[in-house]
C-alpha cells in the first residue's frame, strides 16, 4: 500500500512538472530583422578628412561676432563632429578671441552644411584664422567660391515672354 501511494505521488509529481514546462514556454519570439538591414552604412572618417568651405558670411550681433561658413564633405565616408574653431588675432599677433561651430551628428560624403561660429566681439580684433578638426582626426580643408548642393531643390526656370509687334 505504502509503494502504491509513493507511485500514485511521483506519477502526480511528474506530471505536474511536465505539464508546468509546456505552459511556461509561451509564443514563440518574434524574428528580428538588424537595423542596418538592406542599408548602405558607411563609418566615420578615422583620420585626414577633405572638406571645402566658402568665405564666411560674418555679421555682429550686439556683442557676438556671429560667422557662417558653408562645408561640403569631400571624403567618401562621413564626418563625425565637424568642428571649426575661428582665432582672432590682434595687430601685434597676439590672440584676442575664439569661437567654436560644429555639426552636431554626421556630415555624409557629399553632402553641404552651414556651420555657424559665433566668437565674443573685441575692438582689439584685426585678423583671423580657421582651425577644422573632427572627432576622428584632422581635416584638411580647401577653400571654393561657391558650393553646389546636390540635395537643393532647383530653382523655377524663368520664362522670357516675347512681346508680339503689330
Amino acid at each position: 500500500m505504502i509503494r502504491a501511494r509513493f507511485v500514485f505521488a511521483a506519477t502526480l509529481v511528474g506530471a505536474g512538472l511536465a505539464a508546468g514546462s509546456l505552459l511556461a514556454q509561451g509564443p514563440a519570439a518574434p524574428d528580428f530583422k538588424p537595423i542596418l538591414s538592406g542599408k548602405d552604412f558607411k563609418p566615420p572618417v578615422r583620420g585626414a578628412a577633405q572638406v571645402e568651405f566658402t568665405k564666411p558670411v560674418i555679421k555682429r550681433e550686439g556683442d557676438t561676432v556671429v560667422e557662417k561658413i558653408e562645408v561640403k564633405n569631400n571624403s567618401t565616408q562621413p564626418i563625425a563632429r565637424l568642428t571649426i574653431e575661428a582665432i582672432y588675432y590682434d595687430k601685434a599677433g597676439t590672440v584676442i578671441a575664439n569661437g567654436r561651430g560644429f555639426i552636431n551628428g554626421l556630415l555624409g560624403p557629399g553632402k553641404v552644411q552651414t556651420v555657424t561660429v559665433e566668437t565674443p566681439y573685441s575692438p582689439k580684433m584685426n585678423s583671423s584664422n580657421y582651425k577644422f578638426s573632427h572627432a576622428n582626426g584632422t581635416v584638411t580643408p580647401t577653400k571654393v567660391d561657391k558650393i553646389e548642393d546636390p540635395d537643393a531643390p532647383a530653382a523655377p526656370a524663368k520664362t522670357a515672354k516675347a512681346t508680339a509687334k503689330k
